[in-house]
């Protein structure tokens, strides 16, 4: 009889169909994460140093490479979103842009298989620094029309103003940074559940092959699962960089509505 695969080590098979966490903050918890994240800290440092320790004129392939992944945020997201004022907020969208997709790209890394961002805190916290930044960064420019004008907008008829005054102030104030988190949370969540669940199934039926149950089906069920979870390990080098690509953009959109509302 085949074995059943769980999630977790302690789990009550004849009442819970899915098994549970002990305890919800357990999302929200850092754990071991603080290793993951100075992890990738140093790979990116790395890459910048080997990148530009010897600066070109006319750039070898791996300094054209990282060159081209930095214009992305400098050029087409802080100067063409924001626009010249985007200049003063350059660092933090590139920090922001490579923690995200370093943190990403440990999910498909043997021996460590561990999105760093798909622990809740890790994009809670983003999305409030992104969060206070906008706010303060609004404030700072429209002083209390920061707020009247979300309240009051005076753009559309006067009959729908507090209708409209209430949703544009609860999306912009209380719901931006819980979108910007669930995104990306739930994103890295996704593919690394699929990923486990389909090398780890590919590998249960393939080894039982191996093993000496041998079986046609179950031979064939192993290898369909194993191209499958290969397909969606190439696609989740995508998603990493677009989940970075998506955070990073929407957060220089905030910080534009921000500083120039008229746009």
């Amino acid at each position: 009889m085949d074995q059943l695969i769980l999630a977790a080590e302690e789990c009550d098979i004849a009442n819970e169909v899915v098994c549970v966490p002990a305890n919800v903050l357990d999302l929200f918890e850092f754990n071991s994460v603080p290793v993951f994240i100075g992890l990738g800290a140093v790979v990116v440092s790395l890459l910048m140093y080997f990148a530009f320790r010897k600066p070109k004129l006319v750039p070898g392939k791996f300094q054209a490479a990282i060159e081209s992944l930095m214009s992305i945020v400098t050029d087409n997201i802080a100067r063409d979103v924001i626009g010249p004022k985007g200049v003063k907020y350059i660092p933090y969208l590139l920090s922001l842009f490579f923690f995200i997709w370093a943190g990403n790209l440990m999910e498909l890394v043997p021996g460590i298989n561990f999105p760093y961002p798909s622990r809740m805190a890790i994009p809670l916290t983003l999305a409030v620094i992104t969060w206070l930044i906008f706010v303060i960064e609004g404030i700072r420019k429209q002083g209390i029309h920061f707020f009247t004008d979300l309240i009051w907008p005076t753009h559309v008829p006067v009959g729908l103003r507090p209708l409209v005054g209430i949703i544009e102030f609860v999306s912009t104030i209380v719901v931006r940074p819980f979108s910007l988190t669930v995104r990306l949370f739930a994103n890295m969540v996704a593919g690394h559940v699929m990923l486990a669940l389909l090398l780890g199934s590919a590998g249960f039926f393939l080894l039982g092959v191996i093993g000496g149950d041998i079986s046609i089906l179950r031979g064939s069920i192993g290898a369909a699962w194993f191209v499958v979870g290969v397909a969606i390990f190439l696609f989740e080098l995508l998603v990493g960089f677009l989940q970075a690509y998506i955070f990073t953009l929407l957060t220089a959109v905030y910080i534009d509505s921000s500083i120039n509302p008229q746009h």
